[in-house]
């Protein structure tokens, strides 16, 4: 990592070159649409969007007899009003599952759904801008999206996990050898991440600096680039002090010195790295859910509303912009209160 870049900031830098590379195998006319929407977009949802259109153009390389004639790379702009409203049909179809690299992809209706989102962002750009006089894209209806069930700890596997974590008994002999190095760090990510809330790209993208012990704060960047101070209990304070200690006593490489979690190697530690935990010790835990960190950050958000019941704050403390995002979230245990307050009122005495 350069010096005096924080995290985010190498990230979006990451970002860009990546799109950059996606870029040159895409048509040249894209790179207008691209830096249309860059004071709009992160970097990431511009990479993401690439990705989508290289798959889109490929697809219509290959199956589409006008489109097979020429390169990808010297698709014209008018290209884009030769493709019908049956040619996007048969990509989503398509996508549900292909062949990439000798790697198998599907898309269920949320990969569907994102990718002709993608789609319709960069047929809009172009008709908006009065340079196409179609736009076939926007004719397609989006996929119907199901509601998951939300997964995530109850609080006696809460506890569980967090024991577990500290004596490493389940683990396996090649995994304790490395539990005694890693235990205290581990412990206080888990709890931070039960304790908060906060995605697992807030944590791993966590400074020593960002840690107010205070005023029991941490200082994160959410999604969208803007920062904001999310507060932590009693708990979350005891397990990040007993690593604060530990982390002081320990060297990073260079680049990584601010990095609040390091790997083994003392790196920052990375989001995949995290994921790895998570799943270590959650499979010991319970082998019917699928644990991630963001089941962890479920975790967190129902009992914070199961306790406070004002969804108005479980909105703000997991940063999403729209509550009508977590009220979707949470709209089993919503039911559940409701119900309770069918009986809560007694018209008379028995």
């Amino acid at each position: 990592m350069e010096k005096g870049k924080n995290y985010h900031e190498e990230q979006n830098k990451l970002n860009t070159v990546r799109m950059r590379h996606v870029l040159e195998e895409l048509p040249p006319f894209c790179k207008q649409f691209f830096r249309g929407i860059e004071n709009n977009t992160s970097a990431r949802t511009r990479l993401a969007y690439a990705y989508d259109l290289r798959v889109f153009f490929e697809f219509m390389h290959k199956n589409n007899s006008y489109c097979g004639k020429m390169e990808i790379r010297d698709f014209p702009l008018s290209i884009l009003e030769q493709i019908t409203r049956e040619d996007i049909e048969e990509y989503l179809e398509y996508v549900s599952l292909y062949q990439k690299d000798d790697r198998e992809i599907t898309n269920e209706e949320r990969g569907k759904s994102r990718k002709l989102a993608s789609l319709r962002s960069f047929y809009n750009y172009y008709f908006q801008a009065e340079l196409i006089g179609k736009n076939p894209a926007v004719l397609i209806p989006m996929p119907k999206l199901h509601q998951k069930e939300i997964v995530r700890l109850d609080a006696d596997e809460v506890a569980v996990l967090l024991d577990q974590v500290e004596d490493g008994a389940k683990l396996t002999k090649s995994q304790q050898k490395y539990h005694e190095k890693t235990k205290v760090r581990d412990v206080a990510l888990l709890t931070l991440l039960l304790g908060t809330g906060i995605r697992v790209s807030e944590c791993v993208g966590l400074d020593t600096g960002d840690v107010d012990f205070k005023n029991n704060g941490i200082k994160i960047r959410r999604k969208g680039g803007y920062e904001t101070v999310v507060y932590f209990g009693t708990e979350v304070e005891q397990a990040l002090s007993a690593y604060m200690e530990q982390r002081r006593h320990t060297i990073p490489l260079s680049g990584h010195e601010h990095a609040l979690f390091l790997s083994i190697q003392n790196r920052r530690i990375t989001v995949r790295a995290v994921e790895n935990l998570v799943k270590k010790y959650a499979s010991n835990v319970t082998t019917l859910k699928k644990i991630t960190p963001h089941k962890l950050r479920s975790t967190y958000g129902t009992s914070l509303y199961r306790e406070t019941g004002d969804i108005y704050l479980v909105a703000d403390v997991l940063g999403h912009k729209d509550v009508n995002t977590t009220k979707k979230h949470y709209a089993a245990i919503e039911d559940e209160r409701r119900r309770k307050a069918a009986n809560a009122v007694k018209l008379r005495e028995p």
